[in-house]
């Protein structure tokens, strides 16, 4: 296949590819932050939500605290991916992550539930640039397999973490509910390590050899924003487990804080064990989207219908070794359809994606409960969506594959 012609996907090598794990173990450290401010606040609400007892609509505005980053990340990532694209992907991480500490550590010293707020948008702020500049960098530095590992790596990284944040959490606001903001402070000792060990970023040969033979191939907006659109309703398939499980256990008769959180230990395990699985698989033997949908499909048609803790449990393990495959399959198709120059922007694209579903998931689940007639149908009803998928997927890639194509190709 001429170098002209040759999908971004394909790259062999790539120019600053660095040296060693570190680099690498920078990124998903880095990739980890946008986590922490989706967990770690969840134990304090409720100690938080008393002291500002005395304001205005604080029973509403409280809970906001904790999902206002992922709404402002979602929005604002597709603008980070237009300045990663124009000011470079490294300048804007450490930037983004020394502000993330800044920001993140504000209510320490904030005595207004509304100025609590606005320092939870401007962490939003700077989560959309680091998790966009994190995943835009594995695309430039790594290819092929190499690339497609370390993509599972950081949703197992970003699955382990919540669980860990979400413990220290905890612990930390057993002491004071301003207490678990100090970890935000974590920005501070990770920002120079990445503007020491992370090389800045530059087109791989390949790359240029392609555009001096022919103009730069248009932004695939069709595509992207297909592989957008099954972004938002995977993650809400992501997130369900975690954000419901506790009230799941909660309606079957279990409410011991340890046993939730032994089971949300377990989900989470499971999550990480699909994004291994993930990697064990040859590119061409890995299963496709529409397998993965009815996988996660089946997880919540079975927690749905439980009527027992073994049965909630079996469910959850399925869907979340589905999850566990799915959201890497899902950025690597998004990262294969994008070349060096349009990689921030579309990765902007997909993080806001999944960072949108994240906020509509319980949102998504609330408003099922009223006609499905309960938490756990409204459950089962997405499960049966998500199987709708699956079969539509099927049916689409089997009438546009061509004829003798490989199995492979028909996902």
């Amino acid at each position: 296949m001429p170098a002209s012609v040759v999908p971004p996907s394909q790259d062999h090598a790539h120019d600053t590819a660095p040296a060693g794990r570190l680099p690498a173990a920078v990124l998903m450290a880095g990739s980890c932050l946008p986590v922490l401010g989706a967990v770690l606040l969840a134990p304090v609400l409720p100690r938080m939500q008393d002291h500002f007892a005395g304001v205005p609509g604080s029973a509403a505005l409280v809970p906001v605290v904790l999902t206002v980053p992922a709404l402002a990340l979602a929005v604002l990532a597709p603008f980070a991916g237009v300045i990663v694209d124009r000011l470079g992907r490294k300048r804007l991480l450490v930037a983004a992550t020394i502000l993330y500490a800044l920001f993140g550590t504000a209510p320490l010293w904030l005595d207004s539930l509304h100025a609590v707020l606005i320092s939870r948008v401007l962490v939003g702020v700077t989560e959309a640039a680091i998790m966009t500049a994190c995943t835009t960098l594995i695309g430039d530095y790594y290819s092929g397999e190499l690339r497609d590992r370390y993509l599972a790596l950081q949703t197992m990284c970003a699955s382990a973490s919540a669980t860990v944040f979400f413990v220290l959490g905890g612990a930390l606001g057993a002491a004071d509910w301003r207490a678990p903001f100090w970890l935000y402070a974590v920005g501070l000792l990770i920002a120079p390590v990445m503007a020491r060990v992370l090389p800045t970023p530059l087109p791989s040969k390949r790359d240029d050899v392609a555009a001096a033979r022919i103009p730069r191939s248009p932004f695939p907006v069709r595509r992207m924003a297909g592989i957008c659109l099954l972004t938002v309703f995977g993650a809400v398939v992501f997130y369900t487990v975690p954000v419901e499980m506790a009230y799941l256990l909660d309606d079957l008769g279990t409410d011991s804080t340890s046993d939730i959180g032994a089971v949300t230990a377990v989900a989470s395990a499971a999550t990480v064990l699909g994004s291994v699985l993930f990697t064990r698989f040859p590119p061409h033997r890995r299963p496709r989207l529409p397998a993965l949908f009815a996988l996660c499909a089946a997880g919540f048609l079975l927690m749905g219908f439980a009527d027992g803790l073994p049965l909630l449990i079996a469910g959850a393990v399925v869907n979340c070794v589905g999850t566990g495959l799915l959201l890497p399959s899902l950025v690597t198709r998004a990262m294969s359809l994008l070349e060096f120059a349009d990689r921030g922007r579309g990765m902007g694209l997909w993080t806001a994606a999944f960072f949108l579903g994240e906020f509509l998931c319980p949102l998504v689940l609330l408003a099922g409960k009223g006609p499905a007639g309960g938490l756990a149908p409204a459950v089962a009803l997405l499960g049966v969506a998500a199987a709708g998928l699956a079969a539509a997927l099927l049916l689409t890639a089997r009438r546009f594959a061509p004829a003798g194509a490989p199995e492979s190709a028909r996902q």
